[in-house]
């Protein structure tokens, strides 16, 4: 059988108990869950601050952990979208009380009182989530600090028009495997806003163009709709209107909102045609 390793926790010495029988190992062990309590944990290649940036994983996301090693990196699979790698050992506690609410800003601040005059303790970004314990306005109390209500809704409550999230992003810098405001790449501001809009999304835009929507036929690009997601191979972006396209890229550096067919035509010369257009 062929597995993806991107989302696969085997490795030819370790693998999880309940591929056994499934994939070659040395060993297979049970993992222990963790929740990640940094704003942002880093998922990496190889358990090295210099290795390749794969993903991140926001406040309050559970990962299970099949191994610890003594440099202080935990390797394991993100519970929400599956990803597999190396994560920082100090960004991850057992899990604490299951959350209750998500921050619907770009980034929000945890204050150790009941004053925003006090130096913030930690920064969660859009998507994480808390478990709020009591409403003290204009703060949310929850064991990351206090947090203003304003920028927290029930896990349950979502955004309905993922374009208009992406497009919130606008200016923010272009970062491989990043998905905040401080950095992200094309799939994971799609993963991002559809997450948001309570769209399940894998996390990388081949998986992104396999798993969602249905096909669309594009021939001139005049039929779009806002929503749609048109495909390179290793790119994607999101329809903003018949006209125009939200997109993190390595030509701006950026999230950018830019005409559809000349950015076609852009990533066209340089050797990367449309593959697909999906419809959610």
């Amino acid at each position: 059988m062929n597995f993806d390793p991107r989302i696969t926790p085997a490795r030819p010495d370790l693998a999880a108990k309940h591929l056994e029988g499934k994939v070659s190992a040395a060993r297979f062990v049970q993992g222990e869950e963790r929740e990640v309590i940094d704003a942002q944990a880093p998922l990496r290649a190889e358990p090295s601050p210099d290795a390749p940036l794969m993903t991140e994983a926001l406040m309050g996301e559970r990962v299970t952990v099949y191994e610890f090693n003594d440099e202080g990196w935990a390797w394991g699979q993100l519970a929400d979208d599956g990803y597999v790698g190396w994560l920082p050992t100090n960004a991850l506690l057992a899990p604490r009380e299951a959350p209750t609410h998500r921050v619907t800003a770009l980034r929000t601040l945890a204050f150790p009182g009941p004053s925003i005059k006090l130096q913030p303790v930690v920064a969660p970004p859009l998507g994480s989530r808390v478990p709020v314990t009591r409403i003290q306005e204009p703060f949310a109390v929850s064991p990351s600090g206090f947090l203003p209500a304003q920028h927290l809704a029930p896990l349950g409550a979502h955004e309905s028009d993922f374009a208009a999230v992406a497009a919130r992003f606008l200016g923010t810098p272009y970062l491989w495997g990043g998905k905040t405001n401080y950095g992200l790449d094309c799939s994971g501001l799609s993963q991002v806003a559809l997450t948001a809009c309570g769209i399940p999304c894998p996390r990388d835009s081949d998986m992104q163009e396999r798993a969602l929507g249905t096909p669309v036929e594009a021939s001139g690009f005049s039929n779009l709709r806002r929503g749609d997601l048109i495909f390179w191979k290793g790119h994607m972006a999101i329809v903003r209107d018949e006209k125009t396209i939200v997109h993190a890229n390595a030509h701006h550096m950026a999230v950018a909102i830019e005409p559809t067919i000349e950015a076609v035509r852009r990533i066209a010369a340089a050797g990367m045609d449309v593959t697909s257009v999906k419809r959610l």
